[in-house]
């Protein structure tokens, strides 16, 4: 049985010798979301604040925001890259992450080694990750660039092997930065049918998006976040109108604003 259970987690990102930095501090927060806070010694943004939830097998989250609300933040609690600044987070069961695919890869190794590198990383054991290195090389139709280095790679090739690992294993929990683009069209069709067959075995799946049509598609529940908190949560239908009602507010907020500014 896969779980998830956050009890009022909060993530803080402190920067040191920023007074003073304000595009630098500004620029931050708008990357992680949330508020910032000000020390004696430091200058911090506090990304997620009193994040609490439960997620059990057959859930379905959607996580909803502007940019700089805390989507992608959250994500990395979930898929265990950050440490929660206080709170707690309790994650059962094997987790594939599908936010910084190509975060890690040692652009000196090969394909084939980056290949077995991030399988283990992915919790795998050796023997595991060479039986799924010959499905690995069909699909990514990368041939003999497996046997260069990285650095040689395009873009679109790194994402290729990236994707292709991380879904390669038959993870519990899935966590998803919106859709994933990783080539041409007739790739894409193949890389699509692999990652609806990864969500459709996964326990729990979190995805964040900003097309509301994918969260309609895959989730049953949708989170709203703003500055670092959940302000809803509840049906996707709800949860997805009172996005758009904020959203077509802020419109009109910045409108006025605007008008204001050049005395309209």
């Amino acid at each position: 049985m896969a779980f998830i259970s956050l009890d009022r987690v909060s993530v803080e990102f402190p920067i040191y010798n920023a007074r003073g930095r304000s595009l630098t501090v500004e620029l931050f927060r708008r990357t992680v979301g949330g508020k910032i806070k000000s020390g004696k010694s430091h200058v911090s943004v506090m990304a997620l604040r009193d994040i609490s939830l439960e997620l059990a097998d057959g859930d379905r989250l959607g996580l909803i925001g502007h940019n700089g609300a805390g989507k992608s933040t959250l994500l990395r609690v979930l898929a265990g890259i950050y440490e929660p600044f206080s709170g707690r987070a309790r994650i059962d069961g094997s987790v594939a992450s599908l936010t910084d695919l190509t975060i890690g890869m040692n652009l000196e190794a090969t394909g084939y080694e980056n290949i077995l590198m991030r399988g283990v990383f992915l919790g795998l054991k050796v023997k595991e990750v060479r039986r799924m290195i010959p499905d690995i090389e069909e699909f990514t139709e990368l041939g003999d660039f497996l046997k260069l280095p990285v650095r040689t790679y395009s873009s679109g090739m790194m994402l290729r092997l990236a994707f292709a690992v991380t879904t390669a294993v038959n993870p519990e929990i899935l966590i998803m930065d919106e859709m994933i683009g990783a080539g041409d069209a007739a790739f894409m069709t193949k890389a699509t049918a692999r990652l609806n067959r990864m969500i459709g075995n996964s326990r729990i799946l979190v995805i964040a998006s900003h097309d509301v049509a994918t969260i309609r598609r895959f989730c049953s529940t949708a989170v709203l976040l703003e500055t670092g908190r959940i302000v809803e949560m509840g049906p996707v239908d709800r949860v997805i109108s009172s996005y758009d009602g904020g959203a077509r507010s802020q419109q009109v907020q910045e409108s006025d604003d605007g008008r204001a500014a050049i005395g309209v």
